[in-house]
């Protein structure tokens, strides 16, 4: 539903102001791309406001930074037209803190401003903005501005629906993904597999990367550049194993957004298989296993909470067991065997 203009000027809305209906994704958008106006001067608003809602545009509107925070976040604009210059937070504040939201970050915005100095028209840019129209507004070069963008802005969401459903569907057979920025570490996009994995193995959450994940990518963006697939980045926590795998960019910018594979990992099946195939009991298997990982007797113990004299006698029994003489030989015998019933087990 429109917010209808009423003279002198369209209604203004406040975050706390109730709504008639509901906003966001329910939202009937028939009507057209749905538009939020910010700007603090009334005349402004209501000439914008009428010529967008004739030309079939749905249009919401703020008069101030907090506002329009609140507006984006809850409607999810199509485009953002953003006055530079506003009492308290001003606009290139509000362009800031809606590219560092992963919800809000691929809104394009348009700037509204009377400043015409170089410096400030980069300040636009910088801030995250896709476009500027310099005042007294004319709402011809606005609806011809907009259409441009709105274009762009349609293919990138048809894409982005696409990539969500193939990611989605990673989910569903035990792959996670998230997407992040190679140039501030941000991470723009995350499946909820990866959004439950991340928090916990490393207690973070968008839009923030961990940091070892982001200095690995950083690592090999060269590699990835030249098609050469990098390797993979693998944390391990007593049998569960968390890897990484950089799949490819998105987008064509240099060292842009990149696409990463996750995936947790048990190893509770190659256990299993290593005590069937050798004929061991559970806690030999669990030795044989961290041996195979390349632990050391102390190490296997503090893993396992025994004594490395225990673990010592465990392995005596594995190797008379595999009919080798050293914890190396059985390393061996083990992982060829694993590799043929879990071809990929990293060891």
């Amino acid at each position: 539903m429109d917010l209808p203009a009423s003279p002198p000027g369209p209604p203004t809305v406040s975050p706390t102001t109730p709504t008639t209906a509901p906003l966001g994704r329910g939202r009937d958008r028939g009507n057209g791309d749905l538009v939020l106006v910010v700007d603090d001067v009334p005349d402004n608003l209501a000439l914008l406001h009428d010529a967008l809602d004739e030309s079939g545009y749905t249009v919401l509107v703020a008069t101030g930074g907090e506002a329009a925070l609140a507006r984006a976040a809850q409607a999810l604009p199509d485009i953002v037209l953003l006055d530079a210059m506003m009492p308290g937070m001003d606009g290139f504040e509000v362009a800031r803190r809606l590219k560092a939201q992963p919800a809000t970050a691929h809104i394009p915005i348009i700037f509204m401003t009377g400043l015409t100095e170089t410096e400030h028209l980069v300040a636009a840019l910088e801030a995250g903005g896709t476009d500027y129209i310099t005042k007294p507004i004319r709402p011809p070069e606005v609806l011809a501005r907009m259409n441009v963008h709105l274009q762009g802005a349609r293919r990138a969401r048809q894409e982005a629906r696409q990539a969500g459903q193939a990611r989605n569907a990673l989910d569903a057979f035990g792959y996670a993904s998230i997407t992040v920025r190679a140039a501030d570490g941000r991470l723009m996009w995350q499946t909820p597999l990866a959004r439950d994995l991340l928090a916990r193995w490393f207690g973070t959450q968008a839009p923030v990367t961990p940091v070892p994940v982001l200095d690995w990518l950083r690592r090999h963006l060269a590699d990835a550049d030249r098609q050469v697939e990098p390797p993979k980045l693998v944390f391990e926590q007593a049998a569960l194993r968390l890897s990484f795998r950089l799949h490819r960019q998105v987008g064509d910018e240099p060292g842009g957004d990149w696409l990463i594979i996750m995936r947790e990992a048990s190893d509770a099946a190659v256990i299993e298989a290593m005590r069937l195939a050798f004929q061991l009991t559970a806690r030999e298997a669990e030795v044989l296993y961290w041996v195979v990982k390349g632990k050391i007797n102390r190490d296997i113990a503090d893993i396992l909470g025994a004594s490395p004299a225990t673990v010592k006698k465990h392995l005596e029994r594995i190797l008379a067991k595999m009919g080798v003489e050293t914890r190396t030989s059985a390393a061996g015998m083990a992982m060829n065997r694993i590799r043929q019933l879990h071809p990929e087990f990293e060891g």
